[in-house]
């Protein structure tokens, strides 16, 4: 087939690896991180059945066997040759573009390096991550109860590519927007842009708490290996999109905190007789946005450089979505710590909202 991709993926830790290899369950973590790092690229699995009323497709999982914190914390020369080896073997495969997924999106300059090294194009995905994560998050939003124009709205890692252009996207119909990043120079230039652009009014909160607990909607798209929500954070009956690989919000929060509704944003179901041949935790024909938008550029014959490095554009944006739904890409679904979430389990959320806040109101009394 001329129009084949493939996705890179990694390992999230040593425990994915040893997965896959059984023999690794009997060594020591530290032993088994150590390795991996000098294995080669490993082709995962065939993905087949990829089908639009307008095209087919298939392709590859190929993984480059760094763990998220080995991609964090080596040497970003080290970390980039992985990921370009990895993009290497996609092209021996027969890929005509490939997708970054996870933490291979966000080394260096996210993307551009990777792809003057290799001679098939490259994308993050982030485009159609961000179209998803706002669709998502509007859908969620509407269910629990909110209205965006009266909502106050906190985007953690705000300045990356992702984050920036969900500001952006969501300034034009919310009440209030909190950005949270490390850089403080860049979150005051994103927050003149978007009053600029909608004169939506913007905080920047002095700690990450501050802003998570006052938001009514949270999206979360850090770039953190560790967790940045904790179940006390949350105010009651937000809702939090959590976009991050791995996520942002602690488990801690599924067992503490009912009167929430926290969902894996970016999940999208792809038309066609799909197998991946691969699981990867999701119901049948079920993936992450990014991996959709690779699929997406195959299906359109759109063999380029899509979304890379850290300017996203809202045009960029609008158009995947465009030929998202050319191709029958919906929603996936809601999805909650590797769980699927229906209807009736986020009305059981708004109930324990109001359960906990009478119970609050009771106890205030007595005192």
């Amino acid at each position: 087939m001329d129009n084949r991709f493939a996705f890179l993926i990694h390992p999230i830790d040593v425990n994915d690896m040893a997965r896959k290899f059984k023999f690794l369950q009997k060594m020591p973590e530290s032993w088994v991180e150590n390795g991996i790092k000098y294995l080669p690229p490993i082709k995962v699995s065939e993905i087949t059945g990829v089908e639009s009323s307008y095209n087919k497709a298939e392709g590859n999982f190929v993984a480059c066997t760094l763990t998220s914190r080995q991609i964090t914390t080596l040497p970003p020369d080290f970390v980039l040759r992985k990921i370009i080896k990895a993009g290497k073997l996609a092209e021996k495969m027969g890929a005509k573009i490939v997708g970054l997924g996870a933490m291979t999106s966000v080394v260096g300059d996210a993307g551009l390096t990777i792809s003057k090294n290799l001679n098939i194009p490259v994308t993050t995905g982030n485009s159609y991550t961000v179209a998803s994560a706002i669709e998502g998050t509007k859908k969620a939003a509407k269910l629990m109860g909110h209205s965006l124009d009266s909502c106050e709205v906190t985007i953690i890692g705000a300045t990356g590519s992702i984050g920036a252009v969900t500001s952006r996207i969501l300034s034009r119909e919310v009440r209030s927007l909190n950005l949270i990043a490390r850089n403080q120079r860049r979150l005051e230039r994103l927050a003149k842009i978007i009053m600029q652009e909608t004169g939506t009014p913007i905080k920047i909160p002095t700690t990450p708490k501050e802003g998570i607990k006052k938001a009514d909607i949270i999206i979360s798209v850090s770039g953190s290996v560790d967790c940045v929500i904790s179940p006390e954070d949350i105010k009651p009956g937000a809702v939090v999109c959590d976009v991050a690989r791995p996520r942002d919000v602690s488990q801690k929060v599924q067992k503490l905190r009912n009167d929430v509704f926290v969902f894996e944003g970016g999940l999208i179901k792809v038309p066609g007789d799909v197998n991946f041949n691969f699981n990867f935790g999701f119901p049948p024909k079920t993936a992450y946005a990014c991996m959709a938008e690779t699929m997406i550029l195959a299906l359109e014959n759109k063999f380029e450089p899509y979304t890379l490095g850290r300017e996203l554009t809202v045009n960029q944006v609008d158009e995947i979505q465009m030929l998202s739904r050319k191709h029958g890409f919906t929603l996936g679904g809601f999805r909650s710590f590797e769980r699927a979430v229906d209807e009736k389990e986020i009305e059981r959320i708004k109930r324990n909202v109001l359960i906990n806040s009478l119970n609050l109101k009771k106890s205030a009394a007595k005192v």
